[in-house]
């Protein structure tokens, strides 16, 4: 079978630099949105990724083998299994840590397979291999099972003799530790396991944060190497545009959607618990003529072929001009940027002027996409059309409904003294492989982005100083998330931890809306979006 996976991936030279094979194809696949990966093109790029691409999936899973590394291979404490195709790729790995006390026991941090080879069964292999592996080590298991009762994979663990940790040391305590699960191998069937088992949670409780931090620090650095993988595939497959005087709107795109991609990575590991900055990633640097393209970030109209279509307010849809009902990606992405704080501060610090054309290498130089975010006026109205992935349509309507509550059960609600409202979608107009939702204009900012104008604007320095506006604007968004849970009963917790909260800002200074009365500072507003 080797020889047959390799004469289907060495059918794939695209350019003189080297041939993509499978992991290389997906990735490029995967820089596509979903609508387009799931219908059919006559476009080359569909044509080269696609050629025998699933089949050749499902040789390569039904080839694969699962190895234990050794142990100088590790790292940070963690054991890994790694399920490796015929060809050498990789396709999922289990990640583990050896506690020796009070009992032998293996800790699973967490199981990881490829989304295209997912539903394809290598998650129970790999499971029925570690399962084997703790009945060979006489070693009990425990994982924390995070699966949501709703999803179909539930049982994946009860399947194969996993139990809730409960049923060995009481209900007492299962409240407090309700997602753990524990597998007992037969040396241990039968011994009274309550007072080590408990001995054992507690340890990770404790632990959890350093076992958080080491998993961490593994999943960046293989992040990083596979958006160097991904980099070198887009180099490949583009390799004779490249240095061209025109290039194709397809490899502007591609090279647009990577670097987002790239950014918005760079961004959340910041947030990481532990994360220091040790696996940077300046590893990644733009050859001169990919920094220079300009930002492209819809589809060409050879990659999709779905009509544009509109969901929410009717009437506002009819009001929208003629031009960008025909054509809504190509004028919704040239209408003006919306003049966030931190967007026109680089502008400013450049001497560039808002309308100023972007290029790929200045989303990398600013570290966040200002093209998401576009500025329209209707019927004399201020609006924000915000680009978002088809994929999140679904989630959106949900939160849509959540935020549409907010504004009819909570008329007059205050968040320590800020008046708190909402911020629904209005419109959302599908069109060229992206979603575009449209929003009122508010006189306010995400309040992430207030904190960190906070620490970089001097003149925000002193205010800051002066009254604790970072503490105020803390507390503030903590609060409306609170007032809003309590409300609604504890229902949708999952919406409203994904929610955008935005605090009153006055744009054109660039300073908080403040409000002051006998009770001290606070903000204005504050709006859930």
């Amino acid at each position: 079978m080797t020889k047959s996976i390799s004469s289907i991936s060495s059918a794939l030279v695209l350019g003189g630099r080297k041939k993509l094979g499978l992991h290389e194809r997906l990735g490029l696949i995967g820089l596509i949105e979903e609508g387009m990966r799931l219908g059919t093109s006559e476009s080359p790029v569909m044509a080269d990724l696609f050629d025998n691409l699933w089949s050749l999936v499902n040789k390569t899973v039904s080839g694969s083998t699962i190895d234990r590394l050794k142990p100088e291979d590790s790292q940070n404490g963690f054991s890994v299994f790694e399920i490796n195709a015929e060809t050498g790729e990789n396709l999922g790995r289990l990640n583990m840590l050896y506690l020796k006390k009070p009992i032998p026991c293996y800790y699973l941090v967490y199981v990881e397979v490829a989304p295209p080879f997912r539903k394809r069964g290598l998650g129970n292999r790999i499971l029925e291999y570690f399962r084997d592996f703790l009945i060979k080590k006489s070693a009990v298991g425990i994982l924390d099972n995070i699966i949501s009762k709703e999803d179909p994979t539930y049982d994946i663990y009860f399947k194969q003799a996993w139990e809730p940790v409960e049923a060995i040391i009481g209900d007492a305590v299962s409240n407090a530790w309700d997602n753990y699960m524990i597998f007992v191998p037969p040396s241990f069937q039968g011994r009274d396991l309550r007072e080590p088992l408990t001995k054992l949670v507690y340890h990770l409780k404790r632990k959890r944060a350093a076992i958080d931090m080491r998993d961490n620090e593994l999943m960046v650095r293989r992040t990083i190497d596979e958006f160097k993988d991904l980099y070198e595939a887009l180099l490949t497959y583009f390799e004779k545009e490249i240095g061209r005087e025109k290039p194709t709107l397809l490899m502007q795109f591609m090279f647009t959607r990577f670097v987002t991609k790239l950014v918005a990575f760079r961004r959340r590991i910041g947030e990481l618990l532990g994360y220091t900055g040790g696996e940077s990633m300046e590893q990644i640097v733009l050859a001169p003529e990919i920094a220079a393209l300009p930002v492209t970030s819809y589809a060409p109209e050879e990659l999709v072929s779905e009509t544009s279509f509109v969901s929410g307010d009717r009437e506002l849809w009819l009001r929208l001009p003629e031009d960008l009902k025909k054509r809504p990606a190509a004028v919704i992405e040239s209408l003006p940027n919306y003049g966030r704080p931190s967007l026109m501060t680089w502008l400013n610090e450049r001497h560039l002027c808002p309308s100023h054309t972007l290029a790929i290498g200045d989303l990398m130089d600013l570290g966040f996409d200002p093209t998401r975010l576009k500025e329209i006026n209707i019927d004399g109205k201020s609006h924000i059309f915000e680009r978002v992935q088809i994929r999140q349509l679904t989630h959106l309507d949900k939160k849509r409904g959540l935020l549409e509550r907010i504004t009819s059960e909570m008329p007059g609600a205050r968040a320590r003294n800020a008046r708190l409202t909402a911020n629904p979608s209005l419109l959302v107009i599908q069109d060229r492989g992206n979603a575009y939702v449209l929003r009122r204009k508010i006189s306010g900012i995400h309040w992430e982005e207030a904190m960190e104008q906070l620490q970089s604007s001097p003149h925000l320095r002193d205010i800051n100083t002066s009254v604790n506006l970072d503490k105020i604007i803390f507390a503030t968004v903590r609060k409306a998330k609170e007032i809003i849970a309590d409300r609604l009963g504890g229902e949708d917790e999952t919406l409203l931890d994904n929610m955008a909260c935005f605090v009153s800002w006055e744009l054109k200074t660039n300073r908080p809306k403040l409000m002051i009365d006998s009770e001290g500072v606070f903000l204005e507003s504050v709006w859930m979006a």
